[in-house]
């Protein structure tokens, strides 16, 4: 699916990856862009439409269903927060918040906007995951946790809405340049970059993206005797 004359919804597009994303839906000609984002106030960006939406609120949600004309959903909100390891006594409480937002959250816009997308000719989800769910960090266990689930969710949609023929891409990336990650002293992906490597991938058909090289290590060690889950590849971790 091409970005041209398309109509983007990007949840958690008020920075980061989300406003890289409508900004380069902008450049690629898409028609209309709406960025989704909890607080719409004071965002002032020409030609992208801000619209109000909770991933963790379903009246929100159904209110963002106003936006139905849209072509491209593009799941990309989320939250991270670091804890001490798996075994910390809040563990379970942080869980239940990230979840509710990078996994329940993507379930709930995805359920929401299909009939929308499922009416168009041609149209597209973008899930927004993350090496982390081949990648040991016991200090992002909980975070972990929810984008393993949303790249199982991925896997079931995608073959789910094939018959349909709603094109489902998985976008897997490690730290991205953006607030978001700021004060973490590791290599980051430029958000423009994978912004563009992403809709790259979209048009040509593809249903999982490795934005940049540590992903990319990743991804290839799954079928080895000891993958990186296990045992990260040099310069990974």
């Amino acid at each position: 699916m091409d970005i041209a004359n398309s109509t983007v919804f990007i949840t958690g597009a008020n920075r980061g990856l989300g406003l890289a994303f409508a900004r380069e839906a902008r450049r690629r000609g898409a028609a209309k862009i709406y960025a989704g984002m909890r607080n719409t106030a004071g965002f002032n960006e020409p030609d992208i439409i801000p619209v109000r939406i909770d991933v963790t609120d379903k009246a929100s949600i159904a209110a963002a269903r106003l936006a139905a004309d849209t072509t491209l959903l593009v799941n990309n909100a989320g939250i991270a927060e670091l804890i001490e390891g798996p075994l910390s006594g809040d563990v379970e409480e942080q869980s239940q918040r990230l979840f509710d937002v990078n996994y329940h959250g993507v379930v709930r816009v995805t359920q929401a906007f299909e009939p929308i997308l499922s009416a168009q000719p041609q149209a597209a989800i973008i899930n927004v995951l993350s090496d982390i769910v081949w990648l040991p960090r016991p200090i992002l266990t909980p975070y972990a946790a929810s984008k393993a689930a949303a790249w199982s969710y991925t896997n079931q949609l995608r073959f789910h809405l094939r018959e349909k023929g709603i094109q489902v891409l998985g976008l897997h990336v490690g730290f991205v340049d953006t607030d978001l990650t700021n004060g973490i002293d590791v290599p980051k992906a430029s958000p423009q970059d994978v912004a563009s490597q992403t809709y790259d991938a979209l048009a040509a058909g593809k249903s999982e993206i490795m934005a940049d090289r540590g992903t990319t290590v990743l991804k290839s060690t799954l079928s080895a005797e000891v993958p990186g889950y296990i045992t990260p590849p040099e310069g990974v971790i």
